[in-house]
């Protein structure tokens, strides 16, 4: 049988749960570890409840501003990506995996105030390339937004897969000259106008 949740006054706005002021049921394990020990929440009588509200307005305010500026924030996000560089072994892996820190902190100098929160990864980054990134405020309030993880050098067995070989490079004939692939075919085609000429004048002769 669960355990029957108790009623309390939160003389503080507990993120997820409620604002000052407000009467919230909670378990009796959250209450006796958490928020009673740490003050932030008590027995309710009416008396209190009254004494709050003044508290309760301001923090409802004050978190419709924090909503309508997140919102504006999630629209800003859209279609948005950060580029993280970081030091790769030859075959592109990370010394190390992109954290949530990372990327709110290139968020942040990117102009875009994210708390680590917000940043939800679906997976860990260990490697170079390009990722997707959930930014979640609230259930109504998240976006996606790209992350590309470059190395912070060359890395050569990525270039040798980019360059074109020898046989892909044709070689360039000097100028005023004919590539090598022509003068077969120029002389072939000499050759067959000297026969040509051969046979008319034979065929001159003997109608002479």
């Amino acid at each position: 049988m669960a355990a029957r949740k108790v009623e309390l006054l939160l003389n503080k706005t507990v993120e997820n749960l409620g604002l000052v002021g407000d009467v919230v049921k909670v378990k009796p394990g959250y209450a006796r570890n958490y928020l009673l020990p740490h003050a932030l929440a008590e027995a309710p009588t009416a008396e209190k409840i009254e004494a709050l509200k003044s508290a309760r307005a301001q923090a409802a305010a004050e978190m419709e501003k924090l909503r309508t500026d997140r919102a504006a924030l999630i629209a800003r996000l859209e279609g948005v990506s950060i580029k993280l560089v970081r030091s790769v072994n030859d075959q592109g892996a990370l010394y190390g995996a992109v954290t949530h820190r990372d990327i709110a902190d290139q968020l942040v100098a990117d102009g875009f105030h994210v708390d680590m929160r917000a940043v939800r990864l679906g997976q860990t980054i260990r490697r170079i390339g390009s990722y997707s990134c959930a930014i979640v405020f609230d259930r109504e309030l998240r976006t996606d937004i790209g992350v590309e993880v470059a190395p912070d050098r060359t890395l050569e067995l990525y270039a040798r897969t980019e360059e074109p070989s020898a046989e892909e490079t044709p070689a360039e004939a000097p100028e005023g000259e004919a590539p090598a692939a022509e003068a077969p075919a120029k002389g072939k085609a000499k050759a067959e106008k000297s026969d040509g000429e051969s046979g008319t004048k034979s065929a001159r002769s003997r109608k002479a």
